[in-house]
């Protein structure tokens, strides 16, 4: 569950490359991957993330108050679906690595939110091979596979598959 140091460098180097101001993550875990993102933050910028556990955003709370970006992040505990209205920001770029059968939901939430030429990058798309199947059992994996559907077809982003780790989807709104 938690980005490796390959992804977490991948997930620097890419925010480096945009600098963006405003940054969200859903799914907090451990921290490491919006420690990472921050870094490429412009000098006032935020990073929002959300995660759904209490144990799992006190360890966060704990390793960002060790890094040299937690001015920078925002910790938010509690339902990503109800959290993410409240949030009044329009995004430059957008981590999505939570609730597997949510993200199509994850993405309609946030893309009005995200500015024009805005990235959203999504975590897990392969799900360990499974959402590779053409019927996969597991919820998670059919969750993967439909959001990969619904992202195969959506005509208002340019995105690309980055074989990385458990694959890694790079969108960018037109």
């Amino acid at each position: 569950m938690l980005s490796g140091h390959l992804q977490g460098k991948v997930l620097e180097m890419i925010s480096y490359m945009i600098r963006p101001r405003r940054i969200l993550e859903i799914g907090t875990f451990t921290g490491y991957s919006a420690i990472c993102l921050a870094k490429g933050l412009t000098e006032d910028g935020v990073l929002h993330t959300i995660e759904s556990g209490e144990s799992e955003s006190a360890e966060a709370r704990g390793f960002f108050a060790q890094s040299n970006e937690a001015k920078k992040i925002i910790l938010h505990t509690g339902n990503a679906l109800s959290i993410i209205p409240g949030l009044s920001e329009t995004w430059d770029l957008v981590f999505i690595d939570a609730d597997k059968p949510a993200y199509i939901q994850y993405f309609n939430l946030v893309f009005p939110q995200l500015r024009k030429n805005g990235f959203i990058l999504a975590d897990n798309i392969f799900f360990h091979g499974h959402s590779l199947e053409s019927e996969p059992k597991e919820k998670s994996a059919q969750g993967i596979k439909e959001f990969n559907d619904f992202i195969k077809n959506n005509g208002s982003i340019e995105k690309v598959v980055l074989t990385i780790r458990d694959g890694l989807y790079l969108m960018k709104k037109k």
